[in-house]
């Protein structure tokens, strides 16, 4: 694993030495070693390295990375940008198009978004291949609380966008009053016209960054010559 250098490791290093960490540790080092385990090592916390804390503006909660070949990179929805678009990342493009007018782009390569305040966090952070959910209840999801916790401790207005019954769960920890909480269906083709489609959440979001004097996301992605 490519380790935390920045700002992150002063509001969570201490999760790297507990008990619960050295287990999950041990855990990735076997799967990586005996299976085919997505993303890349390398790229297992790039949502930390692209996007410090004291950058975060909005926070995206996914559940666990793309399990087919070359799609994960360490940001939950992203995609490499030579990798078709998933269908959840289509829908979120089409509730882009739909709330601010955004032309759909041709790659699902969301590192634009990380990089302006963007926290693309996924509730665990590795899976194997062609196996969704098969790195559940090994640690992950207690290092990502505290992550998200991190945030909710932040002093000042930050946005989160709870898609899914699994994102909404964490509304419990989200008790600081300067937030947003904006919660809607998850973007699956199963479940996003059940109120993803029309909830216009990155307008909302960008207000209300406004609002509180903070520069708004250009959600826009560029296309790329594949």
């Amino acid at each position: 694993m490519s380790a935390i250098t920045n700002d992150w490791l002063e509001a969570i290093g201490e999760e790297f030495h507990k008990d619960y960490y050295a287990k999950l540790y041990r855990f990735i080092k076997e799967e990586y070693g005996n299976h085919i385990i997505y993303p890349n090592a390398d790229d297992i916390f790039n949502a930390f390295h692209l996007t410090p804390l004291n950058k975060v503006k909005v926070v995206i909660i996914g559940q666990d990375p793309y399990h087919n070949v070359g799609q994960a990179h360490g940001l939950c929805f992203s995609v490499k940008p030579d990798v078709e678009i998933p269908p959840s990342l289509l829908n979120i493009y089409k509730e882009l198009e739909e709330d601010l007018g955004l032309r759909v782009p041709n790659n699902g390569y969301l590192v634009k978004w990380a990089e302006q305040g963007v926290l693309l966090l996924n509730t665990v952070l590795t899976v194997r291949a062609h196996q969704a959910n098969s790195h559940q209840g090994q640690g992950w999801e207690e290092f990502t609380d505290a992550v998200i916790h991190a945030v909710n401790t932040i002093d000042r207005p930050v946005v989160f966008l709870l898609w899914g019954r699994p994102a909404g769960m964490k509304k419990p920890m989200l008790t600081n009053p300067k937030h947003l909480i904006l919660e809607a269906p998850h973007p699956s083709p199963l479940s996003a016209y059940r109120g993803f489609f029309g909830c216009r959440h990155f307008s909302k979001a960008n207000d209300f960054l406004k609002a509180n004097g903070i520069t708004p996301i250009d959600w826009q992605i560029e296309d790329v010559s594949i």
